[in-house]
Order: structure tokens, then C-alpha cells, then sequence
């Protein structure tokens, strides 16, 4: 909790012993020169990490700074996907060499990473290799960078922006299972609109049956364009998929009426009007399942999005959810302007791996 970087990486790094691998998590105004302290610490430990809003105990901060640090029951890899925004594909080749070294068995192994942008592109990039592998995705994008500053993720004291940094995490102890929760749902008697035209580069969505987004939206959750952007964190859109609804958010209307959203939105995407369920039973609900599928549980690791972290915060509901992740196991979480989960990048929902 110190606020001076020295004290505080000195602080972090007392209670570490023969680390394998190392995450770092911390204030945007820590981070940078913190990396760099502790990649010149442990030069040959492999690490990765964010400036990030953290969850620990039962205290949620922007201003702490926290280093995971993995012993002998792991095996890792860890990399880098260069120019999210342009051609990504160039480090697929090394994130394949990575894949067939780490030597994924059944569920024992997790994709951790933190990205910047571009986060669908990334998803379908990286799948290219971690599909095969059987390997799942479970990340977040770095949200928090004050305003004018680069977001940038950490691989081995290098510091990169327009990027992710990765790392196949290996449990040579247990597996690692993954969770995915969301606390929306259908709105009693739902419509489903098609969208019928949308900007994917701005994850803009113009259209919806040929209506203007936002008067579409407004209709369905009965509120005026003024009420519009705070009623998402109640009633985001919802993509969906068969039985499978994947949250999108939108954060600001557009010209004509569109919807800028997070999460991008393809034309003739099945899209709802969404709203909030039972949050606390839904969530009691999921950590039942942590529990009775973990024998025991060693980690827990989250990625909430920051519409969650608000809603949560409204509602005084913050710290009750904190205090409730730590009772399962010890956990960390970490506020994300999206979530990475599988095959699919997602808005306002908990993505999580528990370790055996």
C-alpha cells in the first residue's frame, strides 16, 4: 500500500521465495517504474502484468500494488502479440512454439492475459493456436490509464503498448477450471432485433431493423436518449447465440442515433435489450460450483468489468462480493474494460480460474 514505488516493490517482493513466474498488478502511476525494478530483481523469472483497479480481502483499490509470485507447481510460458490494431498474426508462429513446449494435459492449463485493444481481434487470433491445444483464454483489457496516458502490459521488464501479454499457465498439482458469470438475462417478454448496419471499426451500432440503435433501445427499456447511457449498467444489450447471451455495452450515442458500444457488434447479430437478474444469487450460485467442483482450492483469480465494479459500488454490494470471492479461496480479482473468456470477448461479467 505504499505510495512511494521503492517501498512499495520492496514491500511486494518480502514474502517472495524462488518464484517461477510473477504477475504484476498496480496503480497506472506505479507501473511502469515498478516493472522495471522487479524484472531487474528476478531477471530470469518469467512475468507479466497491468496497471490495473485491484480486488483483494474485501477491499477493492486503484492505488495498491500486488505481485502474485508461482511456485514449483507450475509451469509457464509467457509471450507477447504485437500491433493489436493491425496484424497480430505476426506472433502467432511464437505463441504456437509456446503451446507445443507447455504441454497442455486435460483442463490443467489457462491463457492468462492482458490486452489493450482490439480485444475480438485478439480472441480470434490467439485461438488459432490455443483451440487445438484445448487451451482457454481468460483475460481482461487494462481499463483505469489516466487520461493521456499510453495503457501499455508487461512481458519480462518490456513494456508494450497496442498489445497483450500472455501466459500459458500450467498446474502440475491440480487443474485450473474457468467461469464465466453473468447476472443478465431476457427481459420478460424479450424482442430480438437484427442488426442491420454497424461501423466494426469504432464498435459502432447504427442500425437495428433499420431503426436507429439508440431509439431501438430506448423503446425496449422505455427511457428517454438523456437516460440512455446510465441505464446500460441495468440493461446492456445482449448478443445472442442459441441458448448463449453474450453482454455488449454501449458508453455513448452516436450521430443519427447509433450506439457506441465496447464490445463490437456484427451485422445481422441477434441482439436484446437485457436486465439486471438476482446478483447475489446468481453469484452464490457460481461459487457453489467453485467449491463443489475444487477439491481444494489453492487461487482464485477474477476479471471484473468496471460496469459490474460500478453497479456493484452503487448498490453497496462492493465488499460484500470481495469478502464472499475470498471465502471460497484466496483470491484476487482485477477491474477490466472487458472481458476475454474462451472464444469471445464480453462486457459486464465476471470471468475466473480457480486452481486446484
Amino acid at each position: 500500500m505504499k505510495s512511494e514505488v521503492e517501498a512499495a516493490v520492496a514491500e511486494v517482493c518480502a514474502k517472495v521465495s524462488s518464484p517461477k513466474f510473477l504477475v504484476l498488478l498496480s496503480s497506472y502511476t506505479q507501473f511502469e517504474k515498478a516493472a522495471k525494478l522487479i524484472s531487474d530483481k528476478y531477471p530470469n523469472v518469467p512475468i507479466i502484468g497491468s496497471g490495473t483497479i485491484s480486488y483483494f480481502e474485501r477491499t477493492s483499490s486503484d492505488k495498491r500494488m500486488l505481485l502474485l509470485a508461482f511456485g514449483s507447481d507450475v509451469e509457464v510460458e509467457v509471450g507477447v502479440i504485437r500491433n493489436l490494431s493491425s496484424a497480430p498474426m505476426l506472433d502467432v508462429p511464437a505463441l504456437e512454439e509456446k503451446i507445443s513446449k507447455i504441454q497442455a494435459g486435460d483442463s490443467n492449463t489457462i491463457c492468462l492475459e492482458f490486452c489493450t485493444n482490439d480485444e475480438e481481434r485478439l480472441v480470434t487470433t490467439m485461438n488459432v493456436g490455443l483451440e487445438r491445444a484445448k487451451i482457454p483464454v481468460v483475460g481482461g483489457t487494462a481499463f483505469g490509464a489516466p487520461a493521456g496516458m499510453t495503457p501499455k502490459v508487461l512481458v519480462n521488464g518490456e513494456l508494450y503498448p497496442d498489445a497483450c501479454c500472455y501466459a500459458l499457465l500450467k498446474n502440475k498439482a491440480g487443474k485450473i477450471r474457468t467461469y464465466s458469470e453473468n447476472i443478465f438475462g431476457p427481459m420478460d417478454c424479450p424482442v430480438t432485433h437484427i442488426a442491420t448496419k454497424v461501423n466494426l471499426a469504432n464498435k459502432e451500432l447504427i442500425s437495428l431493423d433499420g431503426r436507429p440503435a439508440a431509439d431501438v433501445y430506448c423503446q425496449d427499456a422505455n427511457v428517454s436518449r438523456n437516460q440512455l447511457v446510465d441505464n446500460v449498467l441495468t440493461h446492456p444489450l445482449g448478443r445472442v447465440i442459441g441458448d448463449e447471451i453474450f453482454v455488449t455495452s454501449p458508453y455513448e450515442i452516436g450521430n443519427s442515433g447509433s450506439l457506441i458500444c465496447y464490445k463490437r457488434v456484427n451485422e445481422n447479430d441477434s441482439i436484446q435489450v437485457l436486465e439486471l437478474k438476482d446478483y447475489d444469487s446468481i453469484g452464490n450460485d457460481t461459487r457453489s460450483r467453485m467449491r463443489s467442483e475444487n477439491n481444494k482450492i489453492s487461487f482464485i483469480f477474477s476479471i471484473n468489468c468496471i460496469y459490474r465494479h460500478l453497479l456493484y459500488t452503487n448498490e453497496g454490494y462492493l465488499e460484500n462480493f470481495i469478502g464472499q470471492m475470498d471465502q471460497v479461496g484466496p483470491h484476487v480479482g482485477i477491474v477490466g474494460g472487458g472481458e476475454q473468456y474462451k472464444k469471445q470477448h464480453v462486457n459486464q461479467t465476471m470471468v475466473a480460474a480457480v486452481f486446484e
